[in-house]
């Protein structure tokens, strides 16, 4: 990628609608520009999502773990780091993902429909997943897919 062409980097955004259902939709980030990072930095395209409280961690889930239905407890980024793993959303959709693809778990405000409500992940393979988790102190979005450009 140049120095003039901007990024499109693709994400999946598990969201609600409003009726309470989850789904997921895949998304991308577009709004970079070219700046520095800090004095004497080279400029590099950034794009800023969100700003102020935040929670990050690391989780590793085992091999063969599968959760239980579930919504997320904010609104969240979450990025593999290694091994891989899946997201099942109420509708029915399912999707995997490995190291360096990113979701936005945002499937607060669903309402219980069959035995699911949110959604349920687990791993895929013979390694386990590591991801890495971003919670925000910010209020879910209802009805949006595709919040963040």
């Amino acid at each position: 990628m140049s120095a003039e062409q901007k990024p499109v980097i693709p994400y999946w955004h598990l969201w609600t609608d409003k009726e309470g259902v989850s789904h997921q939709k895949r998304c991308a980030l577009t709004d970079f520009q070219m700046k520095a990072m800090g004095q004497g930095a080279y400029p590099q395209w950034q794009g800023r999502r969100t700003s102020g409280e935040m929670t990050v961690m690391v989780t590793v889930q085992p091999v063969g773990w599968v959760g239980q239905w579930h919504e997320n407890p904010s609104a969240q980024w979450i990025i593999p780091l290694s091994g891989r793993w899946w997201v099942e959303s109420m509708d029915g959709t399912r999707i995997e993902m490995g190291p360096g693809e990113i979701s936005f778990g945002e499937d607060q405000n669903t309402r219980e429909t069959d035995g699911r409500k949110g959604h349920r992940s687990g791993t895929v393979g013979d390694q386990p997943a590591v991801l890495m988790v971003v919670q925000l102190a910010a209020e879910p979005t209802i009805d949006q897919a595709c919040r963040f450009l």
